[in-house]
């Protein structure tokens, strides 16, 4: 497994930029700030910040601008939850590059800026390592999208950035980046200015590297996806589970389960699964099975398998949300293949919740890296 231990310091603040008028949540920011939209009955900011406080993060600073009163009445300065916030108001029109320089003095010499809108789990030294590999002067993070904002070569640098979207791009920019201050405050022409300007001028350079979250990410930008952000934030009792090994016992090296009738229990595995049932949890299934890409398995077959595990289990009130297999071949260099996390940011997006709140239960090393390299 790779190792995760980070050469640098470890940075413990983050500064978000809060100070829009969330013009696409209309009508509901029309007396609130789009930070204090609620989900689950917080505001979508302090979801953010505990996010980070539970990577390390303690220290935050929050630039404000529209409707600044509502967060800091509701945040103050973060002692109810073990956090130290630190306010930088101004002006409704001051633009984020504005907002950034004029709070310049409370920055770190390396630290993390946010959006107050888009949320990812935050894989906090995964960036960090990424970020220090390259030295540059900033890191950000960005996901797969056509249109997109970014273009990113194989080493991870990016190659153009452009503020507006455009199909010819790939990925989009959501923000956690890791900034060194100094080299961020050179690449200043003027003060008053879009921070999407400074970031161009600085990709220009070569001087921005890109961490690639395949994950889903999700947001508040505007009420359908504030919706859906609401229930991926709904903490859940769900456990991932590998199949062969773990519901079943294995078949024989290089031999796999073809029918029904030698599928075999792991008895132990059924009555734990059917207490933790009783205490709310709901499971999805995660396996490899290369057996039908080799021709050993039929997919009819599969399905009628995993009919009946389901099946049975839910005689015993254990219910199977979803089943996820993947049916290539080792040598097909796919992204649903154990260890890689392609199945579980599947099942994150569909059923709405969050990886690295999750457990994944499995059987060997493989399994191991999986939940590594999904977050969970």
């Amino acid at each position: 497994m790779e190792s995760t231990k980070i050469t640098d310091s470890k940075l413990t603040q983050a500064v978000i930029l809060c100070g829009g008028l969330g013009s696409r949540m209309r009508p509901f920011t029309l007396k609130m700030p789009k930070p204090m939209i609620p989900c689950n009955g917080r505001p979508f900011l302090w979801h953010l910040l505990k996010n980070l406080n539970e990577k390390g993060i303690i220290r935050f600073i929050l630039l404000t601008g529209y409707l600044s009163d509502q967060i800091k009445n509701y945040f103050k300065d973060g002692k109810e939850w073990g956090w130290q916030i630190k306010y930088s108001n101004g002006p409704i029109d001051w633009d984020t590059g504005r907002r950034i320089w004029e709070a310049k003095d409370h920055f770190d010499l390396k630290f993390i800026l946010l959006y107050s809108d888009n949320f990812i789990p935050f894989p906090y030294s995964k960036i960090l390592k990424f970020h220090e590999k390259h030295r540059l002067t900033l890191t950000l993070t960005a996901c797969p999208k056509t249109p997109g904002n970014i273009s990113v070569d194989n080493e991870g640098i990016v190659e153009f950035f452009d503020k507006n979207r455009n199909k010819k791009l790939h990925h989009v920019e959501i923000g956690y980046m890791v900034i060194e201050k100094l080299k961020l405050l050179e690449s200043f022409e003027k003060p008053d200015c879009n921070f999407d300007d400074v970031l161009h001028r600085i990709a220009s350079k070569k001087q921005v590297s890109a961490w690639i979250n395949y994950d889903a990410y999700h947001s508040i930008s505007d009420p359908e996806r504030w919706k859906k952000t609401e229930e991926y934030l709904r903490p859940k009792k769900l456990i991932l589970l590998d199949r062969d090994g773990v519901i079943n016992k294995k078949a024989k090296t290089g031999e796999y389960i073809t029918s029904w009738e030698k599928f075999e229990w792991i008895n132990n595995t059924k009555k734990v699964l059917k207490k933790l049932s009783l205490e709310g949890f709901k499971y999805i299934v995660i396996s490899n099975q290369a057996g039908i890409s080799r021709g050993m398995v039929d997919q009819k077959q599969l399905i009628d398998i995993h009919k009946k595990m389901t099946t049975e289990l839910s005689k015993d009130g254990i219910e199977i949300l979803d089943i996820y297999y993947c049916p290539h071949h080792w040598d097909e260099n796919c992204n649903c293949r154990k260890p890689k996390p392609g199945m579980l940011y599947k099942a994150s997006k569909e059923h709405l919740f969050r990886l690295d709140k999750t457990l994944f239960i499995g059987d060997d090393k493989r399994d191991c890296q999986t939940a590594y390299n999904a977050g969970c």
